[in-house]
């Protein structure tokens, strides 16, 4: 079993995240902000990973610290998780119907980070969130993960599913791209021969 587990401390944050890649879609996240925590639980059930998050950020100054720095652990327990990367398929995407929404999300492992996001979100808050910092978590991740991070919302009315396509499309993007290849186990997915 692939597991991650990553504490972070800073003045602004205190974050503790476990991860098991294959795992149950089992979770217990709180990080002060619901309608995220709700994005991250359904994260765990359609990647079928097991993630448990306990955060607590300056959410008197602003919800930026918390969002951004969990993407960032986040990643980093996917990072830590995934190891060599030996065998792994690498890179995944995935298209995520939400009712009306259509999310797309694709990642690759490559140790280089960069991150594309567009939500089409024109609202200031879905739910408790400050919708526009929905970029930072992704980004955060990509950071965290050394990976290229790419998610889009291709079309949608509410802003509530255009969130949750992508965060359900990112899930199962990234599940593709941890799977294990049997007959790949000993290779590392580039030709460089280093990642």
């Amino acid at each position: 079993m692939r597991k991650g587990t990553i504490q972070r401390v800073s003045k602004e944050t205190r974050i503790q995240i476990s991860l098991t890649i294959e795992g149950r879609g089992r979770y217990q996240v709180s990080t002060g902000i619901r309608f995220f925590d709700h994005m991250l639980e359904l994260f765990a059930h359609h990647g079928g990973f097991d993630l448990k998050i306990k955060a607590r950020g300056d959410l008197d100054v602003d919800q930026h610290h918390t969002v951004e720095d969990i993407g960032i652990v986040l990643g980093q327990a996917f990072d830590k998780a995934l190891g060599s990367k030996r065998g792994i398929l690498r890179a995944g995407y995935f298209l995520m119907p939400m009712d009306e929404t259509m999310g797309m999300a694709a990642i690759d492992f490559c140790g280089r980070t960069a991150a594309i996001v567009a939500t089409k979100v024109r609202t200031h808050l879905v739910g408790d969130l400050q919708a526009e910092l929905v970029p930072d978590f992704f980004e955060g991740f990509a950071r965290g993960a050394r990976a290229n991070v790419h998610v889009r919302v291709l079309y949608g009315r509410s802003s509530h599913h255009k969130i949750e396509a992508l965060f359900k499309a990112f899930a199962r993007a990234l599940r593709a791209a941890c799977w294990r290849d049997r007959r790949m186990k000993r290779l590392l997915p580039s030709t460089k021969g280093v990642l």
